[in-house]
């Protein structure tokens, strides 16, 4: 038997030509009430095409982004209605959309209802003739709950397209994103590593485990490293072409996450590109001014003030039952170096002073029974790069002694001693990176400092790169592996299976359910944790 949300999703399927191939309507008869004005003007195939599809990010119980991307100038038009069949249509004009921001654009649509479905059209408008517009995509989503604790299901993973193991027509593209897709969540986290900047996807590679030959769909902007804008647009662009992903888009509304590749990688204020002869342009901030403003192009984020453009970390509140706290573990780091010392300065910071602080504020005040920290990176690792521009003279929250600290992990220690100190509960960690998935628990009964509470990591990952052999982990903070599955020899293809995903579930009884995924769909490992109470 169908619930009332598979009735009405159905309904839309077939009132609206939601095309499921690509996520885009671009039939006469799946025609808007608004595009129906334009069929005596121009066909439809003469105007401007949305062959990007459209994204929703950062949904909140009474707003969402909605991003689309026109193939020139046109003003952005959003229909939405909370009813499959559209009949109550109503009608929001968006920014145009210019070549300035490579003719992406977005509509913050606000007012809507908590909990609710919302069914979206999408078009654009040429500046100059009001009856022409563009095909019509189309998709839906939920909004997060406000005060009713419901269930919540959500999904997270990283790293798009690297190592050169690109869009494969031949397996039917980046098919992970279908097998999420079917999962129905409410949204998905994406880690960091949206994009391989830094790797040349080639028509050809060599499976080197099979002998095989796999074969790239590529575009130009893809087959050399980025070290222009228009470089590093096109691999947004390029990903988009998968269709898979287009059709994930329309239905799954992104938490968008940032790492290295994005830009190059393991880049800090203090990369030296003087060796590598991939790269003409060795200005690293030239690199990172451009993969940052193409990044905030494509990615389906929410802009904060003027003077905060480019930040990338955030929370957003889902309820009662979960509050995610995405963080930016990049931008705030300086020059990499042998991170190694013994007292915490400017050259030790790795979220940044200001980024800590928020995150701790933020912890403290939160309500919710889960509070989840979305990271580009697993605590365990603690690779010994990364300081930060900001200086924090004392770091007095662990300043007891308790255990052994170096380098970066200055910051992660006041962290989790604040988390115990102001008896935080119910952090659980998200993140990717290493190219295989893990379930870590960090316990201080194991680990060199001891100042915190014990709490879970999940690690996921790739969605479509090469897998890698497992990490070895610090142990400052004790991490315990309960389960891994990685690959046993570097940068094995996708069609090694080797392709991963996690799916959390959190009952309206506020247990959460933790599965690991292959990429079909298959479970590989399960960890249920009750909510602590104080």
């Amino acid at each position: 038997m169908l619930n009332e949300y598979q009735k009405s999703r159905r309904t839309f399927i077939k009132t609206a030509g939601f095309a499921l191939s690509a996520g885009v309507v671009a039939s006469r008869s799946g025609l808007s009430s608004l595009a129906s004005l334009s069929l005596n003007t121009t066909e439809i195939t003469d105007q401007p095409q949305l062959q990007y599809g459209i994204q929703f990010g950062d949904v909140l119980s009474d707003r969402a982004i909605i991003w689309s991307r026109a193939d020139g100038p046109g003003k952005m038009i959003v229909e939405y209605s909370f009813n499959a069949d559209f009949r109550d249509l109503k009608v929001v004009q968006g920014p145009l959309a210019l070549e300035d921001t490579d003719y992406t654009a977005r509509i913050d649509l606000t007012g809507l209802p908590a909990g609710h479905e919302v069914f979206i059209r999408v078009m654009f408008q040429y500046p100059n003739n009001h009856q022409a517009l563009s095909e019509v995509n189309s998709g839906r989503f939920r909004t997060a709950p406000d005060h009713e604790a419901k269930n919540i299901r959500f999904l997270w993973s990283g790293d798009t397209c690297g190592q050169g193991w690109g869009i494969n027509p031949d397996i039917g593209g980046m098919r992970i994103y279908e097998t999420m897709r079917l999962t129905d969540p409410d949204f998905f986290i994406h880690c960091g590593d949206s994009i391989y900047a830094d790797c040349p996807i080639q028509e050809t590679l060599i499976v080197h485990e099979t002998g095989e030959v796999w074969r790239n769909l590529v575009i130009p902007e893809v087959s050399k490293v980025a070290e222009t804008l228009e470089e590093f647009r096109g691999r947004y662009k390029y990903n988009l072409l998968d269709h898979n992903l287009r059709r994930f888009n329309a239905e799954v509304p992104t938490i968008w996450l940032w790492d290295d590749h994005e830009v190059t990688n393991n880049w800090s204020p203090s990369k030296d590109l003087e060796d590598d002869d991939r790269y003409a342009e060795k200005n690293i901030a030239d690199l990172v001014s451009m993969g940052t403003l193409a990044a905030l192009e494509y990615a389906p984020i929410r802009y904060y003030q003027s003077n905060e453009g480019q930040r990338i970390y955030r929370k957003l509140p889902y309820g009662p039952l979960l509050e995610i706290f995405a963080l930016d573990m990049r931008s705030f780091r300086g020059a990499n170096n042998y991170n190694r010392q013994d007292q915490p300065g400017i050259d030790t910071a790795y979220l940044g002073l200001e980024q800590l602080d928020w995150l701790k504020d933020g912890l403290k005040n939160s309500t919710a029974v889960w509070k989840v920290i979305a990271a580009d990176m697993p605590i365990g690792l603690q690779s010994r790069d990364g300081v930060d521009q900001l200086n924090r003279p004392q770091f007095e929250s662990f300043a007891n002694g308790n255990g052994p600290v170096s380098g970066r992990e200055f910051e992660m220690a006041e962290l989790l001693a604040f988390v115990k100190q102001e008896k935080i509960e119910n952090m659980v960690w998200f993140t990717a990176d290493v190219h295989y998935c893990a379930a870590h628990y960090y316990d201080p009964g194991k680990a060199e400092f001891k100042n915190f509470e014990p709490f879970w990591e999940f690690v996921s990952g790739p969605l479509n790169a090469g897998s890698f052999s497992p990490h070895q982990l610090d142990n400052t903070f004790g991490p315990q592996v309960i389960f891994q599955k990685a690959s046993p020899s570097p940068n094995l293809s996708p069609l090694s299976g080797l392709q991963f995903f996690g799916q959390v579930d959190i009952d309206n009884e506020s247990v959460m359910t933790v599965v690991l995924k292959d990429i079909e769909g298959n479970t590989l490992f399960t960890q249920t944790i009750y909510p602590s109470t104080i």
